[in-house]
C-alpha cells in the first residue's frame, strides 16, 4: 500500500526581508518530491494574517505549514502550531534568519527546499512573554528599544539594523531591573535583558551562544553598563558566539524569569516590539512544536566557508556602520581598536 500523500501549505510573506519569493515559489514544482506531497500556496496580507492562515491549517490536519519570510512570520505561523501535529518547515528569506540559522536550515532555496523532503522532524521547545510565544529570543532594555526603532524604519535587512543599533546605543540609557527566578530574587542595573530560546538573534549575533532548543530552559544575557571602548570587543565576540565570556556579561539559566522595571516600555519577542507594563513574565514551555530540521548539520567545505565569510562579513559590516556612527572625537580610538580585531 502506497504511504498517505502529505499536504503542504507554503505560507508567503510578500514584505519579508529583500528577496523575490516569486523566485522560491518558482522552484517547487522542480523541487518537491510529487509522490510524496501535495501542496498549496497562501499570500499573507496583512499582519497577523499567517496566525489565521496557520491556524485553519492545523486545524485542517495539513501536515507542514511553510514560512517563507523570516523570523515575524515564522512566529506568527508557530504560534498556531504549538501543541498540534502540523509541523512548521522554513524557507528562510528575513532580514535575520535566527531560527533556521539556529537549526542549520540552509539559506539558499533549492538546499532548503531538500530538506521538506527529507521530512526529518524535531520537537523543540518554545517560551512565552506575558503570553506572547516566542521561539528565537525576546528580551527588554536596548535590544527591545531597537526592535521598535527597526519597526518604523521603512527598510529591512542588517544595514538598516545596525544603523539603528549604532545611532541608539551612544545615548541609551540602562535601566534598573529586579529579577525572580525559582532561585531567588537579584537587581541588576544593565544595557539589555535577553532570553534565549535559541542562541541567536539573526544574522548570525549570538547573544546566547549556549542556548539549544531542547533543554526546557532559558539562557539569559544580561549586558551591564560599558563604555564606548566596549563596543568593539562585545560586537566582535557577539558574531565569534564568545559574548558570554564578556566581563560586562552575566548569564544563567531558569525555566521562568519574572523582570520587574520602574516603568512600563517596550519588549521584543523573536524581533517584534510589543508594549507592556512594568512586570514582564517569562516563561519556557518544553517540546511544544514540530519541526522539519536536516537530518544532520551539513559539514561540508561549501557550507563551512559561507559560514565564515558570513561571519567575515558581518565584522566588517559591524566596523564600518559603528565608524560612521560615532563623533569624530572618538573616530581615531576606534578605528584603531577595529583594526586589532
Amino acid at each position: 500500500m502506497n504511504e498517505r500523500m502529505k499536504k503542504i501549505i507554503f505560507v508567503v510573506n510578500p514584505i519579508s526581508g529583500t528577496q523575490s519569493k516569486e523566485l522560491i515559489l518558482s522552484l517547487l514544482d522542480e523541487k518537491i518530491d510529487k509522490t510524496r506531497y501535495t501542496w498549496e500556496v497562501v499570500y499573507t496580507k496583512r499582519a497577523g494574517h499567517a496566525v489565521q492562515i496557520a491556524a485553519k491549517a492545523a486545524e485542517e490536519k495539513a501536515d507542514i505549514v511553510v514560512a517563507i519570510g523570516g523570523d515575524g512570520t515564522i512566529n506568527e505561523i508557530a504560534r498556531s502550531l504549538v501543541h498540534t501535529d502540523t509541523a512548521l518547515g522554513i524557507i528562510p528569506c528575513g532580514s535575520g534568519n535566527g531560527l533556521a540559522r539556529h537549526l542549520h536550515i540552509p539559506l539558499e532555496p533549492k538546499k532548503a527546499l531538500d530538506i521538506l523532503n527529507e521530512g526529518c522532524l524535531n520537537v523543540i521547545d518554545y517560551g512565552k512573554i506575558n503570553n506572547t510565544d516566542f521561539f528565537c529570543t525576546c528580551g527588554v532594555g536596548f535590544d527591545a528599544f531597537v526592535s521598535l526603532k527597526f519597526a518604523h524604519a521603512g527598510k529591512r535587512g542588517l544595514l538598516t539594523y545596525l544603523e539603528k543599533t549604532l545611532q541608539e546605543s551612544l545615548k541609551y540609557q540602562p535601566e534598573t531591573y529586579e529579577l525572580e527566578t525559582e532561585n531567588g530574587v537579584a537587581k541588576y542595573k544593565a544595557f539589555l535583558i535577553a532570553c534565549g530560546n535559541a542562541s541567536q538573534y539573526g544574522n548570525n549575533a549570538y547573544i546566547a551562544p549556549q542556548a539549544t532548543l531542547t533543554d526546557g530552559l532559558l539562557d539569559v544575557t544580561i549586558l551591564e553598563p560599558f563604555t564606548v571602548l566596549d563596543v568593539p570587543s562585545l560586537a566582535f565576540q557577539l558574531f565569534n558566539k564568545t559574548i558570554d565570556q564578556n566581563s560586562r556579561i552575566k548569564t544563567f539559566r531558569c525555566k521562568k524569569l519574572c523582570i520587574r522595571r520602574a516603568a512600563p516600555g517596550v519588549v521584543h519577542f523573536d524581533g517584534d516590539p510589543m508594549e507592556t507594563g512594568t512586570e514582564v513574565n517569562i516563561e519556557l514551555i518544553q517540546r511544544g512544536l514540530h519541526v522539519v530540521v536536516p537530518y544532520v548539520e551539513e559539514k561540508d567545505p561549501a557550507n563551512v566557508l559561507q559560514k565564515a565569510q558570513e561571519y567575515v562579513n558581518g565584522i566588517k559590516l559591524m566596523n564600518e556602520v559603528i565608524v560612521d556612527n560615532i563623533t569624530d572625537k572618538n573616530k581615531k580610538i576606534f578605528k584603531k581598536l577595529t583594526k586589532k580585531g
